[in-house]
Order: C-alpha cells, then sequence, then structure tokens
C-alpha cells in the first residue's frame, strides 16, 4: 500500500512537472505598469538628483542610481507588434496591447512584428507529376500568431518562412502534372495550369502545416509564376498547339457531318431531287470538302447535266 501511495505520488509530480513545461512553452499575454506615472517618477527622480547635487545632500546618490535603474524599463509597443518579455533568459510572457509602458528594467525586450507580410519565392526550376522540367514560384501573405514560436522554437523565422515555402512549392509541383494533353477521360484530374483554387488550397494547407511550428499563420497561398523550363518550352508550345488544332477539326468535323445529314435528309425530304448512292457520295465528298477546307472553296458553275 505504501508503494502504491509513492507511485501515486510521483505520478502526480510528473504530471504538474509535464502541465508546468506546457504552459510555458505557449504564449502568455500579460499586463505591464502605464509608463506615464513613471516618466513623472522619472523627472521627480532627476529634479531630486539635481537638487541635492546643488545643497551636496547625501541623497543625490540615491536619486542618480534611482534614475538610472528607471530609464532602461520604458518601451512602446506600435500598433500589430508586441513585446516578448525575458528575464535572465526565462519567457515573462508578451505584451501585444500598443502604448506606453514601463516594466522591470532588467526585462529583456524582443520585438516581434504581428502585421501581415507578403512573401514572393524565387522561380525554382523542379519537375511536375510527368517528369516534365517546369519552372515554378509561390506567392504567400502570412502574419505572426504565437509569438513564443516564432521567437524560441525557430532560429529566423522569416527566414523559416522562404525556406519551408520553396519546399512546399517543391513538394506540389511533383504532385501534379503541369497540364493534362491526354484525351482518355482524365480531363477531371487536377492540373497546376488549370486547376487554380485546387493547386492554392493544396499549397496553403502544406504551408499552414510547415509553418504552424514557428508560430506563423498563412492567410493565403497561391502560385505566383508558372511555365515550362526553357529546354521544352518550345516542343511543349508545338504540342498544346497540335492539341488545340486536333480539338478545333474534331468539333468542325462533327458540324460538318451534321450538316450534310441535315442537307440530304431536307432535299428527300421536299424532293427537291431524286439522288442515287452514287450521287449522294459525291454530294457528301463535295460538302466535307467545303466545310472542313482551311480556305475558301471556289465555286465552279456546271451548266451542263449532272454527269458533266
Amino acid at each position: 500500500m505504501e508503494i502504491l501511495k509513492n507511485n501515486l505520488y510521483l505520478y502526480d509530480i510528473i504530471l504538474i512537472s509535464l502541465i508546468k513545461f506546457n504552459i510555458m512553452t505557449q504564449e502568455k499575454i500579460i499586463n505591464v505598469k502605464n509608463g506615464y506615472f513613471m516618466l513623472f517618477m522619472l523627472i521627480l527622480f532627476i529634479a531630486g538628483a539635481i537638487f541635492s547635487l546643488v545643497k551636496s545632500s547625501e541623497w543625490g546618490f540615491v536619486f542618480l542610481l534611482l534614475t538610472i535603474l528607471t530609464l532602461p524599463g520604458f518601451f512602446l509597443v506600435n500598433p500589430n507588434t508586441s513585446k516578448v518579455i525575458l528575464l535572465f533568459g526565462k519567457y515573462i510572457g508578451t505584451v501585444k496591447a500598443n502604448g506606453f509602458y514601463w516594466a522591470n528594467p532588467f526585462y529583456k525586450k524582443k520585438g516581434i512584428s504581428l502585421r501581415a507580410s507578403n512573401f514572393d519565392s524565387e522561380r525554382v526550376k523542379v519537375n511536375d507529376k510527368l517528369g516534365n522540367p517546369i519552372m515554378i514560384s509561390t506567392i504567400a501573405v502570412w502574419k505572426v500568431k504565437d509569438t513564443f514560436k516564432a521567437a524560441f522554437d525557430v532560429d529566423n523565422y522569416e527566414n523559416f518562412v522562404r525556406v519551408q515555402s520553396d519546399a512546399a512549392v517543391r513538394k506540389l509541383a511533383s504532385l501534379y502534372p503541369y497540364d493534362n494533353f491526354e484525351d482518355d477521360g482524365k480531363a477531371e484530374e487536377i492540373t497546376l495550369r488549370a486547376s487554380v483554387n485546387e493547386v492554392s488550397e493544396a499549397l496553403e494547407q502544406e504551408l499552414s502545416e510547415r509553418l504552424d511550428m514557428a508560430g506563423i499563420e498563412v492567410l493565403e497561398a497561391r502560385i505566383g509564376y508558372l511555365a515550362y523550363a526553357q529546354e521544352i518550352a518550345s516542343a511543349m508550345l508545338k504540342r498544346q498547339q497540335a492539341t488545340a488544332i486536333i480539338a478545333a477539326r474534331h468539333k468542325i468535323v462533327e458540324g460538318a457531318v451534321s450538316m450534310v445529314e441535315m442537307a440530304i435528309d431536307k432535299l428527300g425530304k421536299h424532293n427537291i431531287v431524286d439522288l442515287d448512292e452514287e450521287r449522294k457520295a459525291a454530294m457528301v465528298s463535295n460538302l466535307m470538302v467545303v466545310l472542313c477546307s482551311d480556305k475558301d472553296a471556289s465555286p465552279i458553275v456546271n451548266t451542263g447535266t449532272l454527269n458533266h
């Protein structure tokens, strides 16, 4: 029974230690003294020091010492900025409310901006899902949401954003093809060029997961530049042009067949002319040439019989 109590006591100590450790590794908002009152006190200390020195009073040294100790405690917090407070290496808390303040003169104050920042990455050369080399860059809008993580969990949070953004865009490019050229039912496949919203959401999620450990909130992320690498750009342009031409020809042929079918049906329905199979074939051939030709057809007027 005594062993069980000792174990429970040890368990409580460990649990309390873990809770305290967790608290100390989280951002803590603190309030400090208004700086204007201490500014008034500083003026009194200075006046007392001057008066005591003039009167050769022993209080002059005391007022001078108070002035020297009071002066380093003043600091400003501008709108959308913060001050991380340390005391001999120990995290005390973060001041986020803007204003003029005074705190312990031995506090070390580290400023961290809470404003939204833009980041436009360098254009990097990577391979897409199909192995094609492409040039890609990303634009991200971010801000600090946890000053403790930004100040102490990473060495330099701004450089951390740059490095992780580069890694995220490289991973994203390898997950999707640049474009879809195949006509095999994969029209719904996500591509870097066509699926802007889906790709932006995936990039934002990837960046958020990577930057969360630094206390960074990703407000927006999207691809800023996307193109084939120079060595294959010309070949891919021809491929795109060929795909566009084939698609256009497909539509033209579909329309021409429909128009020829309609013409033959109308002629037969209204008994305008009686065509046998051979003449129908000739008519279909002529109409298809006219409708599918790249150039305007040059009509030839036949004043003889249908056979000449």
